[in-house]
């Protein structure tokens, strides 16, 4: 039976390709061309709605088919599976067993084979129910009321059809197998107006066609010949009845006076929005469904895929519209001679108000940015400026078909891309600033200045209508140009919004000092009392486990060394404090951080540059004695004939001793501005919280101080300021720091913290990253600017240990622009002017402490 139903398929294939060659032979192409051409937007719109609207009534038969299976599924699903099904079927189908196949894989879970099998061929009996009332109806049409009489030598085609569901009806009446025990009359007669309304929605479409063609005939006279075409295309069980039907309905389209180029547009618009259109989205669907399960199975890498390049290409589109729209706007009758421009505009989008062009252009590259930074609130503006760009588009003169097919890919981007978009707001970010006032300074500038010389009055005047139409048009154009920088200046402001409460939390020193009482901190820990930068706490139960100190700027979060707390807990917190940042679009950045944390980081997905080194004193091993501290051995000498004294003064400390320390600050800083961040500056609050090293002369006055800065473990510990007045000698600081080594190591400390020395063996073999090895030129020739070899001199006569100190950058971002932005915030003077730009040796390190951080 197999091998004699392919042999009379491929018969009447054979048979109807042949006919329908011999009719296209007779077809005037020309005239073809003009027919389709003639057909306005307008109604290919209509064609377009009522097209998709005309499959829906098939859905009744996965909704009939899901009650015979014991699954519930969930209407939604049903409808997306019925889309898919039936607009296969439709153009792909094979007598139904396509249909059937896809049925039993979408309806198929927790149902036995037999189950699915006996729901299936239920529905299968009355798919072409409707086709026979509609037999029917065209008996009655051509010998009750004569209509369509040319086409009564049909008449035993119709009357086969029509004697189909009467006896299909009664057939399940009057057989008592299990087959039919459960199709109740109520069912049958449900599924037998869905195939009525299938089969009739399709007539009333093709009629509709013939209408919206305006072509000059009886439109009730193909309600017989579209019967009797159907009727041939299922018997002939070829996919769609392709060929069969065509040639059915050609040969009756010309019996009432429809030529054969207006009879093949008719079929091909029929083809193209009842079979073709409606089966590309079912393909969408089908490819979505097996997707889904292929992406669940390779743990949503597809997925992430799929949408990353989806918005990518989203946001380069509205990027390069806006483009081309100030193109357009700018030099009009420059870019439309240009024949790169006239080869690219019609993948645009365009308005035909010269201002409109010039807003919309820059909504588009605003909106643009959202989507880059994967924004939530970008989505919908978006959606609504993408519709009505293509409306505009879609009504305009220039609009061609090539624009549709962009459209759609616009539109499915535009779906696809909404699972990407997770961040609540936007951070600016400095590329993102630098990219869209480029694109609007320059358009700007260049259009000023085509202003300037397209006025007659102006010295500048040339002949410019090369450029511009006139001088009215470019007011309009630059009026627009205004408005569009305030919109532009709006729509940052909206995704910008909303800034999270813990981006600006007061400084809350107990929580600070319970963490580092209960967990230990770190050579930078004592720095949060400066109270210049924020604390990102993460907790655990609702108990704080760790915290960061962080400061930012532009898109970035600048974090001051290693997070201070329970070590167990770094982990989850760095995990944390990214996922929280994310969120509003802010992105990490590690300053001053060792090697063990550095590679942690890198491993989520983070990338690195040495810094320096960090110069650690072992207060055991330390001693004057011997050749290596013979002049500090000297100056400790002379220090004790002159009767300097040692003494660390521990808190709380009174009014006058702070009125002292302060009046040898101001004296050691003259008109040198302090800085913050990663090392003190004269703070009262700040330095009250740990005791303090004062060197006092013969006659009892303090002539040099240092804050002590304890890491909270009773194994490292550090000074930060170190200033001194004008009375006190050379080589004070010495003396300063040899007591604390003796003082530390008898409090039980194991290490002197000196500090980092910048740039300090970075970029010193010759396999080094590019950006170290050019950070060590600086290291070899930048003495003019700073003593970097100075310095570490100077720590080496004490520091037992070096240990390498890195920043680390979020994977993707700027390398210039991360370590600008740390340079920026490490550098600034306080109390300045954050637009003000350092000066480049500003920007290398500072020389005010001992640390240099």
């Amino acid at each position: 039976m197999t091998v004699i139903k392919l042999i009379f398929v491929f018969s009447v294939l054979i048979f109807v390709v042949r006919q329908l060659a011999k009719i296209i032979r007779e077809v005037n192409g020309e005239q073809f061309k003009n027919v389709l051409a003639s057909q306005s937007k307008e109604s290919l719109a209509i064609m377009l709605v009522i097209g998709f609207i005309s499959i829906i009534p098939m859905l009744i038969y996965d909704f009939s088919i899901v009650k015979f299976l014991p699954t519930k599924f969930s209407p939604g699903y049903v409808v997306r599976s019925g889309w898919v099904v039936n607009t296969f079927t439709n153009l792909l189908g094979f007598g139904g067993l396509l249909g059937a196949s896809l049925r039993a894989h979408f309806y198929g879970k927790g149902a036995t084979r037999k189950q699915i099998l006996y729901a299936i061929s239920k529905v299968a009996l009355f798919l072409v129910s409707g086709l026979s009332l509609l037999c029917f109806t065209a008996l009655v049409m051509i010998f009750g009321f004569g209509i369509g009489t040319m086409f009564a030598h049909y008449w035993i085609w119709l009357v086969g059809g029509a004697a189909y569901f009467p006896s299909v009806f009664v057939f399940t009446k009057i057989n008592n197998s299990n087959f039919f025990k459960d199709l109740t009359t109520r069912q049958e007669l449900t599924m037998t107006l869905g195939s009525f309304l299938e089969w009739g929605s399709a007539l009333g479409f093709f009629i509709l066609i013939g209408f919206l063609m305006h072509l000059p005939i009886d439109l009730a006279l193909v309600i017989p010949i579209f019967v009797v075409a159907n009727v041939a295309g299922v018997v002939s069980m070829i996919p769609g009845g392709l060929g069969s039907f065509d040639i059915f309905i050609i040969i009756g389209l010309g019996f009432i006076g429809v030529a054969r180029s207006d009879a093949l547009v008719w079929i091909l618009l029929y083809r193209l929005f009842y079979y073709l259109l409606p089966f590309i989205v079912g393909t969408i669907l089908f490819v979505h469904d097996t997707g889904h399960k292929f992406n669940q199975f390779l743990d949503e890498l597809p997925r992430i895929i799929i949408q990353r390049v989806a918005q990518v290409f989203l946001t380069g589109f509205m990027y390069f519209s806006g483009v081309m729209m100030l193109l357009f706007a700018t030099v009009p009758n420059v870019v439309i001679t240009n024949r790169l421009y006239i080869r690219l505009v019609p993948y645009s989008i365009f308005f035909v108000s010269h201002m409109m062009n010039i807003i919309v252009a820059f909504l588009l590259i605003g909106l643009g940015s959202g989507i880059w930074a994967r924004t939530k609130r970008a989505f919908w503006p978006t959606v609504v400026v993408v519709i009505l760009s293509i409306l505009n588009t879609w009504f305009n003169e220039a609009f061609t078909w090539r624009m549709i097919t962009v459209f759609v890919v616009i539109l499915v981007t535009l779906w696809l891309s909404r699972g990407v978009l997770y961040r609540d707001r936007m951070a600016n970010s400095w590329g993102a600033l630098v990219l869209n006032s480029s694109i609007f300074i320059v358009t700007f500038v260049v259009y000023t200045m085509i202003g300037i010389a397209a006025n007659r009055h102006s010295p500048l005047h040339f002949d410019a209508a090369y450029l511009f139409p006139s001088e009215a048009v470019w007011l309009i154009g630059f009026v627009g140009l205004l408005i569009a920088i305030l919109v532009l200046f709006i729509t940052n402001i909206y995704l910008t919004a909303y800034r999270p409460g813990w981006l600006s939390e007061p400084f809350d020193a107990k929580r600070v000092r319970g963490v580092i009482d209960k967990f230990g901190g770190n050579e930078n820990s004592h720095l949060a009392f400066l109270r210049d930068k924020q604390i990102y706490f993460y907790q655990e139960n609702g108990v704080d486990q760790v915290f960061f100190m962080y400061k930012q700027v532009a898109d970035k979060l600048l974090i001051m060394g290693e997070p201070v707390g329970n070590p167990a807990k770094v982990g989850a917190a760095i995990d944390n404090f990214m996922t929280t940042a994310d969120k509003q679009g802010l992105k990490l950045i590690f300053y001053e951080i060792n090697q063990a944390l550095t590679m942690q980081l890198h491993e989520s997905g983070f990338d690195f540059i040495k810094t320096g080194e960090d110069g650690l004193v072992d207060l055991d091993q330390f001693t004057l004695s011997g050749k290596r501290h013979r002049g500090e051995r000297a100056l400790m000498h002379k220090f004790d004939r002159e009767g300097f004294k040692f003494e660390v003064v521990s808190p709380p400390f009174t009014k006058e001793f702070m009125q002292t320390l302060k009046t040898i600050s101001d004296e050691w800083l003259g008109n040198k501005g302090e800085k913050g961040f990663s090392l003190g500056f004269f703070d009262d609050y700040y330095l009250r919280q740990a005791p303090i090293a004062v060197m006092k002369n013969a006659a009892g006055e303090i002539v040099a101080f240092a804050n002590i800065m304890p890491d909270g473990n009773k194994l490292t510990t550090s000074i930060d300021l170190m200033r001194s007045s004008a009375k006190a000698p050379s080589g004070i600081m010495d003396g300063v720091l040899i007591n604390l080594y003796e003082e530390s190591r008898k409090k039980g400390f194991k290490y002197f913290d000196l500090g980092m020395s910048p740039l300090s063996n970075v970029g010193t073999s010759r396999f080094s990253f590019t950006q170290e090895r050019i950070v060590h030129l600086i290291y070899q020739y930048g003495y003019k600017f700073y003593s970097f070899e100075g310095l570490r001199s100077y720590k080496d006569k004490y520091v037992d240990k070096w240990e390498s100190k890195y920043i680390a950058y979020y994977r993707g971002s700027s390398l210039v622009f991360s370590v600008l932005q740390v340079l920026l915030i490490v550098n600034r003077p306080r109390n300045q002017n954050p637009a003000r730009i350092p000066k480049l040796w500003d920007l290398i390190l500072d020389t005010d402490s001992k640390n240099h951080r």
